[in-house]
């Protein structure tokens, strides 16, 4: 992330959420904002044991604009969680249904409406968003 600037847009998935999310609150860097798929909860029962070091989770809102991409039925994630980890940060918070843990084997494939996500960050005006962006 040496290389991020005021106008990048980070992606992170699954633990690479937890790791923005503690890099936020230890640099001085800023980025534009970031796009957060799948966050799992480190207290969580089904988080990997061998994954270390993530807890505890800032609690602060993070320093850039954030965008969490939720599934419903996240074995690593409740819908509590993801919306109580949401407000904590800051970020917009939207649940695309039930597909499981948000990676190749949810079907999501090239998943177009995330990349207008993305996209919506490089136009001016408004960027909040409130529509469906997968269908159970």
């Amino acid at each position: 992330m040496a290389e991020a600037g005021e106008h990048s847009i980070l992606v992170a998935h699954s633990l690479g959420c937890l790791l923005v999310a503690k890099w936020a609150m230890q640099t001085r860097q800023r980025i534009h904002a970031a796009l957060l798929v799948a966050v799992p909860d480190p207290g969580g029962p089904a988080f990997p044991t061998a994954a270390t070091g993530f807890a505890p989770l800032p609690r602060q809102p993070l320093p850039f604009a954030a965008r969490m991409l939720a599934s419903s039925d996240d074995r690593y994630a409740t819908p509590q969680f993801s919306k109580t980890i949401a407000a904590l940060w800051g970020a917009e918070l939207l649940d695309v249904g039930k597909q499981g843990h948000l990676n190749a084997d949810s079907g999501v494939a090239d998943w177009p409406a995330a990349w207008e996500l993305l996209q919506a960050w490089r136009k001016p005006g408004p960027q909040r968003s409130s529509r469906v962006i997968a269908q159970a």
